[in-house]
This record gives structure tokens, C-alpha cells and sequence, in this order.
């Protein structure tokens, strides 16, 4: 039996939990940490150490502490903002579940920006200087995070994200791992916010320019820029370039789209289609449809461009495409957010390790 209340934060607080704990449990509850970091914001979760092999995850998932803070992606904001981000919000969340730096088992984050080794053994090393020498610490790219939170945990398939940018990040049965897209706007990440929003700006100065077509888009991004012309978009977008407050435009272009504006309907498909290549360079890479394309697998859909849009959807748009060259992949929209994900790799791998170790 177990004991549960409501939080404010939507998940549950657990009193007196009875799943299979961590051996290392004492009088102080053990728990682990859960990061999401992206590009827009950082997300950090703290639960109970669980043993969950066996399917006896709670739905929800317990959440005792829930902290947000900024963007965490080192390559936008510099190392040391990065850092200091990171500590601050597993800090917050670590307070508000009542628990110490002492009773956290592992810590698992799944940061945007994380493209080499180089990358995980620089954020490894921030950790290590946060928490004590016990502590298990895991680090990850923010798509193998968001594939946890659609799998509970468990990693096999394919994640989509579009959010400010784009990522498909996939694992195979037997633990090979592949992805593409997720280098940023400078190298293309077309069918996130980010590359949906730029190109709807650029289509604006081509048709003032008279180099393109005129369209819907003019007005409507003028408006909520409260901007009077144009030529004021130029220094509108360089006086701050960062990635989220460019892709913030993306629900202009789908309004334009949804009331018929050419532009902004061809910018949108091409987005889809943009995406849905992304996938299918991942699902080649690790043969997840077998050899005739019919074999099943989970796409795990995350991010604001896939699922915000209800009339334009372009994430069913892009799950149409993919379905027609893989049937049996099947869509998955995540219950829990992308920390929660992360908080279940740490259970995960933290229980594996000590399996292996002959502990548990």
C-alpha cells in the first residue's frame, strides 16, 4: 500500500511508498534527479529512487519537487550561465521535495547542446563539483530524455522534437543509437520553430523587396511585433537573435496557414516534410522497420510544434507521411514531460548499474 496527495504542480507527494526502492534507502528517503534542458527553458524533477523493471511504475509517476529555469544549452548561453542554470534549478526542485544533496542517488539530465563526448565529460564535470562523490551521474541529449518520457523509461524507438529547434533521435532493440537534425538554425534545423519562423520572416522581406510573393504573413507578423513596416524587421531581429524569441512567430505562420495564405501554408509543409526526412534518416540508420518497412516501432512526438497546433497539425501531418513508408510505426504522445523522462533513465540506469555491480 501506499499513501498519496495532489501537489500544486499537478504530479503526486508520496508518504509511505512500497515499489521496489533502491537497497540504499534508509530513515532519509532516497531520490533521484530528472533534467530537461533545452533551448527555451530547464525543467528538473525529483522522485523516489524506483526499481521499475518489472512494471510497477505509479501512473503518474510521484513527483516531490518541481523547479523551471532558463535555457541550459551551453552553446547559446555560454558554459558558465549554463552551469550556474543547471545548478540552480536541480537546487530548487531538490528544496522543494524536502529532500538533501545526501539523499540523492543519481542524477540524470538530458541537456540540448550535448553532440560529442567532449560535451557530456564538461557537464559530467559541473556535476561532479554540485554533488557528492556517491552519487551516480548520467548525461545525456535532451532527445533521449524525450524518448524516455514517451517509453517510461525504456529506450527503443524513434523521438521526434520541434520545439524552438528539431532532433530525431532513435535506439534499436539492441541498443545502437542514431540521430539527425539538432545542429541548430546555422545548420538547419528547418522544421522547427526556429527555421518555420525564419523563413516566414524572410518571405516578408522578400515580397516588400518585390523578389517574392505578396502574402498574409506581412501584416499579421507586423502586428504582433507592433511593428509599422517592414524595413523595421531587420533591426527587430538582429537586436536580439536568440533562437526562442524568433520561433515565438511560429503560431502567426499557422494562423496565416489555417486562413488559407499560400505562403505560410508552403513554409508549414515544407516543414513537415523536412521533419518527416529527419525520421527516416534515423529509422535507416538503425533498421527500425526491418526489412520490408513493416515492423513496428514507437515515434515519440515532443515539442510545441508538434503538438500546440490543433487545426494545422503538423504533427499528424508529419506522422501521415511517415506511416505511408513505415506501417507499423505507430505514434506516442507522451504522458510526462521530458524531466520526468530523465528522472526515469536515472532510476534506470542507476538499478542496472547496480545489478551489474551484483548489489541488487
Amino acid at each position: 500500500m501506499s499513501t498519496t496527495k495532489n501537489t500544486q504542480n499537478g504530479g503526486v507527494s508520496v508518504d509511505r511508498y512500497d515499489l521496489h526502492i533502491g537497497s540504499d534507502c534508509n530513515d532519509e528517503k532516497t531520490v533521484v534527479l530528472g533534467v530537461d534542458g533545452g533551448t527555451t527553458s530547464t525543467i528538473c524533477v525529483c522522485m523516489p529512487l524506483l526499481h521499475i523493471s518489472n512494471n510497477h511504475l505509479p501512473d503518474p509517476p510521484p513527483i516531490l519537487g518541481r523547479a523551471i529555469a532558463g535555457c541550459s544549452n551551453h552553446n547559446s548561453v555560454g558554459e558558465t550561465l549554463a552551469r550556474d542554470t543547471l545548478e540552480q534549478v536541480m537546487m530548487e526542485a531538490l528544496s522543494k521535495s524536502g529532500a538533501k544533496k545526501s539523499a540523492v542517488e543519481a542524477v540524470c539530465l538530458g541537456v540540448s547542446g550535448v553532440n560529442h563526448p567532449n560535451d557530456q565529460d564538461r557537464i559530467l564535470n559541473w556535476l561532479r563539483e554540485i554533488f557528492p562523490k556517491h552519487v551516480k551521474v548520467y548525461v545525456q541529449n535532451d532527445a533521449v530524455a524525450a524518448l524516455a518520457s514517451g517509453s517510461m523509461g525504456k529506450l527503443h524507438g524513434c523521438v521526434l522534437i520541434a520545439g524552438t529547434g528539431s532532433i530525431a533521435y532513435g535506439f534499436s532493440e539492441d541498443g545502437k543509437e542514431a540521430r539527425a537534425a539538432g545542429g541548430g538554425p546555422v545548420l538547419g534545423d528547418w522544421g522547427s520553430g526556429y527555421g518555420i519562423a525564419a523563413q516566414a520572416l524572410t518571405c516578408v522581406v522578400r515580397a516588400h523587396d518585390g523578389r517574392g510573393p505578396q502574402t498574409m504573413l506581412t501584416n499579421c507578423i507586423l502586428k504582433s511585433l507592433n511593428l509599422s513596416s517592414p524595413d523595421e524587421l531587420i533591426g527587430w531581429t538582429y537586436a536580439d537573435p536568440s533562437w526562442a524569441r524568433i520561433a515565438a512567430l511560429v503560431p502567426v505562420v499557422v494562423s496565416c496557414a489555417e486562413d488559407g495564405d499560400g505562403v505560410a501554408n508552403q513554409i508549414l509543409n515544407e516543414a513537415v516534410q523536412e521533419l518527416a526526412v529527419t525520421v527516416k534518416a534515423v529509422v535507416h540508420k538503425l533498421g527500425l522497420s526491418g526489412a520490408d518497412n513493416s515492423g513496428e516501432f514507437p515515434i515519440v512526438l515532443v515539442g510545441g510544434v508538434l503538438t500546440d497546433n490543433k487545426n494545422w497539425d503538423i504533427g499528424q501531418k508529419v506522422v501521415n507521411t511517415l506511416i505511408k513508408t513505415y506501417p507499423g510505426a505507430f505514434p506516442v504522445r507522451p504522458k510526462v514531460e521530458p524531466a520526468v523522462g530523465a528522472a526515469l533513465l536515472a532510476c534506470n540506469f542507476y538499478m542496472k548499474e547496480k545489478e551489474k555491480n551484483g548489489v541488487l
